[in-house]
C-alpha cells in the first residue's frame, strides 16, 4: 500500500468511525448529488462508497457530472462503487424524471479565481441559475431533505477585529466590485433556498464552507496552501506574491467530510452552520509552515497587491455546529499540510 492508499484508508476510517452512529440512517436511502466530481463530493461520495461497502447499507447515490467516462477513467474505484450511478448532464438542464429521493446535495459550484476574475457573470449565473434549478427538481422529486453547499464568502469582507465570523453576522459581499460575483452569488442562492423553504414546504440545510486542505484536493489551483505545498515537494522557494498579511484558516477534508454528513442526517430543518477551522494563520505564516515541515529552501515575500476578493481574514466560528450537532476538529493545520503532501508523493 502506497502512503496515498494509506493516508485515504486511515482518514476513511476515522470518518466512518466519527458517523457510526449516523450511517444506518442513510439504509436503503436513494440520494441525488450536483457537484459529485469536485474535491469536497468526491470525498463525501468516498465516506459513503466505504460506509455502503462495509455496513451494507443499501444506499444509492446518483451523481450528476458532464462527462461520466472522464471520470471513470480518473477515478475508476470511485465510478464503479456499489450503490453509485454517475448521470450525464448539468444542472441546467436537470429535470425530475418521476424518481423519488429522500436527498438532494447541491454542490455544484466552480470556485473558480479565473473564473469570477474573466466571466463574473457566467459565475453569478451558474451559481444562482443552477441552485434554483436544483431546488426545483427536490420538489418536484419530493425530496425529504435539499442540502445546498454554501460559502464563507456570503459574509463578505470579514473586518480585522472580528477574530472569527459567526453565523449571525449581517455582512454582505461588496456590490461595487465584479469579485464579489461569487460571494453575492452564494448569497442569493440562500435566498432561493429562503424562499422554496417559505413557499414550497421544501426542507433545507446549509453549510457554509471556507478554507480547506487534504488528499484530492488539486495543488494547480489558485488555492495558497496547495501551491505552497507543491512548491516544496518539488523543492523550490516558496514564493508569497503578496504582502503575507491574509489570514486565513484550513479545515482538514477528513474532518469535513464527518461534518458535512452529520449536517445533513442530524441538523432541523432551515439549519445554516459554517464549516470550516478555528485556527487561523496568515499567509505568511502559512508558507513559513509549510516550508519547515516539508524541507522547502525557503520562504520569498514579494509584497505585491492583493487582487482575490478578500485581502483580510477569512475564519469562521464554528461554536454552533460543534454545540448543536457535536463535532469536533481532529486534525490541525500542520498535520493537514503533511498528509496532503504525502498523499501527493511526499515522502520525506
Amino acid at each position: 500500500m502506497t502512503d496515498s492508499d494509506a493516508t485515504l484508508v486511515d482518514d476513511l476510517a476515522a470518518i466512518r468511525s466519527a458517523l457510526v452512529a449516523d450511517w444506518p440512517k442513510l439504509a436503503g436511502k436513494r440520494v441525488f448529488m450536483t457537484g459529485g466530481t469536485g474535491f469536497i463530493g468526491r470525498w463525501m461520495l468516498n465516506a459513503l462508497a466505504d460506509a455502503n461497502r462495509r455496513l451494507d447499507l443499501g444506499a444509492e447515490v446518483d451523481v450528476l457530472t458532464r462527462d461520466p467516462d472522464s471520470f471513470a477513467k480518473r477515478e475508476p474505484e470511485l465510478s464503479a462503487a456499489k450503490g453509485l450511478r454517475f448521470i450525464q448532464g448539468n444542472v441546467f438542464g436537470l429535470n425530475a424524471d418521476g424518481v423519488t429521493y429522500d436527498y438532494v446535495l447541491h454542490a455544484a459550484t466552480d470556485a473558480s479565481a479565473h473564473l469570477n476574475e474573466t466571466d463574473p457573470l457566467r459565475m453569478f449565473d451558474t451559481i444562482v441559475e443552477g441552485t434554483r434549478r436544483a431546488l426545483d427538481f427536490a420538489v418536484a422529486s419530493k425530496a425529504r431533505r435539499l442540502f445546498f453547499f454554501s460559502s464563507g464568502a456570503v459574509y463578505g469582507a470579514q473586518p480585522w477585529e472580528m477574530t472569527h465570523v459567526a453565523e449571525d453576522y449581517p455582512g454582505a459581499p461588496d456590490l461595487t466590485t465584479h469579485r464579489s460575483a461569487y460571494g453575492e452569488g452564494k448569497r442569493a442562492a440562500e435566498m432561493l433556498c429562503t424562499i422554496y423553504g417559505k413557499q414550497f414546504g421544501l426542507d433545507i440545510v446549509n453549510a457554509r464552507i471556507f478554507a480547506l486542505l487534504g488528499p484530492l484536493l488539486s495543488l494547480d489551483i489558485h488555492f495558497a496552501a496547495g501551491n505552497f505545498i507543491r512548491d516544496a515537494m518539488l523543492g523550490r522557494k516558496i514564493v508569497v506574491e503578496g504582502a503575507g498579511t491574509a489570514v486565513r484558516s484550513y479545515l482538514y477534508a477528513g474532518d469535513l467530510t464527518a461534518w458535512l454528513w452529520t449536517i445533513l442526517l442530524n441538523s432541523p430543518a432551515g439549519a445554516i452552520y459554517n464549516v470550516g477551522s478555528e485556527e487561523s494563520v496568515s499567509i505568511a505564516d502559512l508558507a513559513r509552515r509549510t516550508a519547515a515541515l516539508l524541507g522547502a529552501p525557503g520562504v520569498e515575500i514579494l509584497g505585491q497587491r492583493d487582487p482575490g476578493w478578500n485581502p483580510g481574514r477569512y475564519v469562521p466560528a464554528t461554536e454552533k455546529i460543534r454545540t448543536e450537532l457535536g463535532v469536533a476538529t481532529t486534525v490541525d493545520l500542520d498535520e493537514a499540510i503533511l498528509r496532503t503532501a504525502r498523499w501527493n508523493g511526499w515522502n520525506g
